[in-house]
């Protein structure tokens, strides 16, 4: 029975990468997967944050020490990284100062590691803070300055010093070429006349210099008293001398004696009135200008209308709408003297709301219609443009002409503007009729408005404003929709109720300050308790009496559910210790509660009836089989609310430490280990932990189960507890469970991803080897001024369609998941391209030579393969930073090296700040693959290379016997099956 459960058990022994182990290999596991506890101080503040780059930097420097200086290329993408320690893991938050107002990243924070932006403008360079905290001590605050460089095209106009009657330049005036350009840094002009440098100090007729008080940078070149030569093409070129390798700029301007500004003038008047649906069509005319004037088109305000249709000087205008009018601007331009510029006001005729008013003597103060007292009725339209509208008054029909008894206001000085008024003086009853006010724009397409008044002493009558009966308090559940009432109850012609709020400053619930009603409902639909309180209803000023105001008032009482805290509550404690569970009432309406009652996963718990004036409380004795989920349900008449409390022996989850050191690799065997780090939140809630679940998966499969016995030892607030796993193969990533365990429970897993990544120190050499497993590779970077790119590949994202014969099919390790960086020698690369990868900047500079000598030396080593009829070269460059940069060849090898990897190691003694190149040239052919692979730069001399091989774990003069090999191990094996 004991053989049958060996050969099952043995037939799914499985590497962490989830091959299947051989004999041997599995014993190596066995006493390679001890695993040591450590115990330490784990919760503790942010500290030592660091920003590091992987972006597009053109130079990272440090300025006086404490000021560290980004460099990059508008339009490039800038990637800043915060590299901070501290337990539990610190929230990381970007914000940025020293930028322009306009720069939408002030405004807002990044709460990210990573601060990406793609394609970036110069409004976004400044000073960019990471700040890291985690509730611990005080946060952790890092910053870097971003200057972001760039050089726009040069602008050339050309002006002169009187006016030119004649639109020609003579030879005894005077001329200003003025040169204009924003950069960063500053740039470097040179002026040229045809492909000659003009240089002031041999040509009396010229003077170049900085004129005051001018946006960006200016020079400019005075032409004094024009000479025949003078007549020539200048170039005006710019430089910022290549740095981010930006390239210079020119800009050339023919001067003859034709050289004439620009002149234009319109098709059309400064105003434009059109009805809507018309065509309009604008054309700006140029009438002088030389060189030929380019003509544009704006409008004001926003742009120009998706339908308009620009044909060289002409701007034609489809099918007009009333969002199509504002001002529409011609501009012509050909950088002689000021650019031309007219505009055109577009109106387009519109027409709203047709109001009358019936005014009785305001003299006498009435609010009705009396013979012998005076009457105004006023008439009033919203239209575009007011001033445009002509009213008409007719009398059962008839045209009203002004006389002794009815006078015509065609702009009422006591009404808004735009209003009409037809006043009748001493009413007489044949005043005593239909009046009708027509509104219109002569001779437009737009349709006139009609308002008729009935005026006689059975049709205008003053209102009365009522509230029904119980409509002064409307009570509604929340979410519930309500009807508020205000009734015009009397009174001729009815006019419209306006509703507000009566608290100050408060809105309407559609977000007005005045809604309008024609039948005195206001409705609401869903309603909120935000919307409670008092509304006022008021009859409108307009389409009736033009009297004082009738108002009234209208309760809102919103009901909702009862109010509690807490909402819910994780409650650990341990077991046979007394549990309380109080919910308490934060606020109701109505206050006054009409239940509460108590369940345990969904079942009602008798217990004697509370008290409802009381906060809601529950008392028990927590035992392992009354874990669960405990509900108190609260309720009034508007509804139930509930407090959920999830009550457990249960231990709390553990936190994993995110600041674990880097993987420490292992060469032989491309393995690594993982130190595992975690701390126990409040360990001391629940009973005693004794040990942890530890799991470890790859691809959803179970690897490896384990319990790690704590001995004893209880976990303590904040104090890390360290476990080391082994035996993780390079670069794959893996998946760790963790659960700790008491005498009675084991608490849920919490996950985190185990990934290999080669670790990255600025600006020092570190003594690692960079294998290019991470798309970090590093901090290495590709160097943008050569022809093409180095390349990151492993055996599983190769091209099957590669070139065959040249190329290495796996990393240096051996390893198909392995990366190396490689070059394509394949089209489009033709013989001679180069490639150049650049290591991070080293500053040797803070690094002390040994004594009597101020260099430092450094061991550079690394892997290469050169397999192919057409292999070119390798060279390996040290590019030294100081005044300039200095690039000298220290290594390079040539042609086909046959199929294997190979190592070459060399020293350097750099004089100051250094990077490492590495330059692949493209030979002959296709077949000229070459790659590189596990570079490491060290401090101190290169060691000379062992030349016995490393004594293996089974075997060599301190091995035991096999058998007693076999004897421990199944040993082992068979305690950890049982345990």
């Amino acid at each position: 029975m004991l053989r049958l459960v060996i050969a099952a058990t043995a037939v799914r022994l499985i590497g962490y990468d989830g091959t299947e182990l051989n004999m041997e290999l599995f014993w190596i596991f066995l006493f390679s997967s001890v695993y040591p506890l450590a115990w330490g101080q784990g919760v503790y503040a942010p500290a030592n944050a660091q920003i590091v780059h992987s972006g597009a930097a053109c130079n990272v420097k440090d300025d006086n020490i404490s000021e560290r200086i980004y460099t990059i290329k508008e339009g490039d993408t800038l990637v800043l990284q915060c590299i901070v320690k501290g337990h539990p893991r610190p929230q990381v938050r970007w914000t940025k100062t020293a930028g322009s107002a306009s720069d939408k990243f002030q405004e807002t924070s990044i709460y990210n590691e990573t601060l990406r932006i793609e394609g970036i403008q110069r409004v976004q360079g400044g000073r960019y803070y990471c700040k890291a905290d985690n509730g611990v001590g005080v946060a952790a605050i890092k910053s870097i300055r971003v200057d972001v460089q760039y050089l726009d095209t040069p602008v050339l106009t050309v002006h002169q010093t009187i006016s030119d009657v004649r639109g020609s330049y003579y030879q005894e005036k005077t001329v200003f070429l003025r040169c204009t350009v924003n950069s960063n840094p500053p740039a470097r002009f040179i002026w040229k006349r045809g492909s000659m440098l003009i240089e002031q100090s041999k040509d009396n007729g010229v003077d170049i210099y900085e004129p005051l008080y001018t946006q960006g940078e200016t020079k400019v070149l005075k032409l004094k008293n024009l000479r025949p030569k003078d007549f020539a093409d200048y170039t005006c070129q710019v430089s910022v001398r290549n740095v981010c390798n930006i390239e210079d700029k020119s800009v050339t301007f023919r001067l003859t004696n034709a050289t004439t500004p620009p002149m234009i003038r319109l098709s059309v008047n400064d105003t434009v009135v059109v009805d809507p649906g018309q065509d309009v069509l604008l054309t700006c005319e140029v009438t002088a200008g030389f060189p030929l004037p380019t003509v544009t088109w704006s409008r004001y305000p926003g742009p120009l209308p998706l339908s308009a249709q620009v044909r060289g000087p002409t701007l034609i205008l489809r099918a007009v709408t009333p969002a199509d009018a504002g001002f529409y601007n011609c501009s012509a331009v050909n950088n002689v003297g000021n650019p031309a510029r007219k505009n055109v006001n577009l109106v387009v005729r519109t027409m709203g709301n047709l109001t009358f008013q019936i005014t009785p003597d305001s003299n006498k103060d009435s609010e009705t219609i009396q013979m012998g007292r005076d009457l105004k009725l006023s008439c009033h339209v919203d239209a575009t443009p007011q001033d445009k509208v002509n009213y008409t008054w007719y009398k059962n029909g008839a045209p009203v002409f002004n006389s002794d008894s009815l006078i015509l206001l065609r702009s009422d000085p006591d009404m808004a503007p735009g209003t009409s008024s037809l006043e009748i003086v001493d009413m007489k009853f044949r005043d005593l009729a239909t009046y009708s006010c027509v509104a219109n724009f002569p001779g437009s397409r737009v349709p006139e408005l009609r308002v008729d008044v009935n005026i006689s002493q059975n049709s205008v009558s003053p209102p009365v404003l009522s509230v029904p009966s119980g409509g002064q308090m409307v009570i509604v559940r929340e979410r519930g929709n309500a009807e508020l009432v205000c009734l015009v109850v009397d009174g001729k012609p009815r006019p419209p109720i306006l509703w507000s709020r009566t608290e100050k400053d408060l809105l309407m619930p559609s977000g007005q300050t005045v809604v309008e009603t024609p039948d005195g409902r206001l409705r609401l639909r869903n309603v909120s308790r935000d919307m409670m309180g008092t509304y006022r209803c008021q009859t409108a000023p307009y389409n009736g009496l033009n009297i004082k105001r009738r108002e009234a008032q209208v309760q809102l009482n919103v009901q909702y559910p009862p109010i509690l805290d807490p909402v819910f509550q994780d409650m650990r404690s341990r077991n046979y210790q007394m549990v309380t569970l109080r919910c308490t009432v934060l606020r109701s309406n109505p206050a006054r509660l009409t239940d509460i009652r108590w369940f345990r996963n969904g079942d009602f718990i008798r217990m004697p009836m509370p008290d409802l004036k009381e906060t809601p409380e529950l008392k028990f004795k927590l035992e392992p089989t009354n874990n669960g989920s405990y509900e108190c349900r609260v309720s009034n008449t508007a509804g139930t609310s509930t407090c959920t409390f999830n009550v457990s022996a249960q231990p709390y989850n553990a936190e994993f430490y995110f600041d674990t050191p880097n993987p420490v690799r292992i060469l032989k065997g491309n393995n690594y280990s993982y130190n595992l780090q975690w701390t126990q939140r409040d360990p001391e809630a629940t009973d005693r932990i004794i040990g942890y679940w530890i799991n470890i998966r790859k691809n959803k499969q179970n690897l490896l189960s384990k319990l790690i016995n704590l001995k004893g030892k209880e976990p303590e607030k904040g104090v890390l507890i360290s476990h080391t796993i082994s035996d993780l193969r390079i670069p794959l990533s893996y998946e760790v469970q963790l659960a700790p365990i008491t005498t009675y429970s084991t608490g849920e897993y919490v996950t985190r991803i185990i990934q290999y990544s080669e670790p990255y120190t600025y600006p020092r050499p570190s003594d690692h080897v960079c294998g290019f497993e991470d798309e970090r590779i590093c901090g290495f970077s590709q160097d943008r001024s050569d022809i093409f790119d180095w390349t990151r590949q492993n055996h599983l994202t190769q091209n099957p369609k590669r070139s065959p014969n040249t190329g290495p099919e796996t990393d240096r390790s051996g390893t198909r998941e392995g990366y190396y960086m490689y070059i394509e020698a394949s089209r489009p690369r033709v013989q001679g391209d180069k490639a150049r990868l650049l290591s991070p900047l080293f500053n040797g500079t803070s690094v002390r030579g040994p004594k009597g000598s101020g260099r430092v030396p450094y061991c550079v080593s690394f892997y290469y393969h050169m397999k192919g009829k057409h292999i070119g070269t390798l060279n390996v460059l040290l590019r030294v930073r100081s005044i300039a940069s200095v690039d000298s060849v220290i290594w390079t090898k040539s042609g086909h090296q046959g199929p294997d990897w190979k190592k070459a190691f060399f020293d350097i003694s750099p004089s100051g700040p250094f990077q490492i190149v590495f330059e692949g040239v493209r030979g002959s052919g296709f077949e000229g693959d070459i790659a590189i692979d596990d570079v490491s730069i060290t401090l101190g001399k290169c060691k000379q290379e062992n030349t016995v091989a490393s004594a293996v774990l089974i075997g060599g003069s301190h091995s035991l016997p096999l058998a007693s090999w076999l004897t421990f191990g199944l040993s082992c094996f068979l305690s950890l099956l049982y345990r």
